[in-house]
């Protein structure tokens, strides 16, 4: 299965990632990626950049060497209702919103409060994306969360450094593999994404790929296989809509 973007990745405006911006984007187009993304922290998480970080997203190319370039952001839930800790303009600056769930934001809760934290995030309609679901620190009822993604018209993400032994987060393989059937059952869409802190990592799904073969899992409800996929994720806006509106 060939992954053809990947958008859940990290520059050092997020304060515990390791590369720039540029070197993220040469070392995607240098591996072959259709699309690449750069999705920093909101401003909640410690040590992550400011709102006029994301504002300024205006002066972004959308494209490097024929390759989409989409700056998007990884925001951080900060309640059981789903609130966010971004708003304003820049919904209006970023391509796509992932929404995720992180301790140093919020403490886990129950089933029910983390459920009633990512419905009332899908129910943003700037949030595309869904950051790993993976982690029992947040227990999910997975089923319910499948088909409340499909309501929502938003995109589950497998990711790729959940799968890493030494990933902070916990059972993530089976907690992803339990996603996965429910994701097949109401042919609810994933996302593939590598998290990646450091512009090595980009575009390896290595961890990721494993687990779609072991769980055979539909190669048509995995966005990343087309590029027409992006169409799902992304926020049309007037600083990408030239590059939108191309034939994907």
């Amino acid at each position: 299965m060939e992954l053809l973007y990947d958008l859940h990745t990290h520059t050092i405006a997020s304060g515990h990632a390791y590369s720039t911006i540029m070197e993220n984007v040469r070392f995607a187009h240098e591996i072959g990626l259709k699309a690449y993304g750069f999705s920093d922290h909101a401003p909640a998480l410690d040590g992550s950049t400011n709102e006029l970080y994301f504002v300024n997203f205006r002066v972004i190319p959308r494209e490097y060497k024929g390759m989409k370039v989409y700056a998007g952001v990884e925001a951080n839930i900060m309640d059981f209702d789903g609130n966010l800790d971004i708003g304003g303009k820049i919904y209006e600056r970023v391509d796509y919103i992932i929404a995720s769930l992180h301790t140093l934001c919020i403490e886990p809760g129950s089933v029910d409060e983390n459920m009633r934290a990512y419905i009332g995030a899908m129910s943003n309609p700037y949030v595309k994306i869904i950051g790993h679901p993976d982690d029992s620190r947040y227990p999910l009822d997975y089923e319910e969360l499948a088909k409340q993604a499909v309501k929502h018209s938003v995109a589950l993400e497998l990711n790729n450094s959940s799968l890493n032994p030494d990933s902070v987060r916990k059972g993530a393989r089976e907690n992803i593999l339990t996603l996965l059937k429910m994701c097949e059952k109401y042919g609810t869409y994933i996302i593939c994404g590598t998290d990646a802190h450091i512009y090595t990592d980009i575009g390896d799904f290595s961890f990721a790929k494993e687990l779609l073969k072991e769980a055979k899992f539909p190669e048509e409800l995995v966005l990343n296989t087309g590029i027409k996929g992006l169409k799902y994720v992304i926020n049309k806006n007037k600083y990408n809509k030239a590059v939108f509106e191309e034939e994907l």
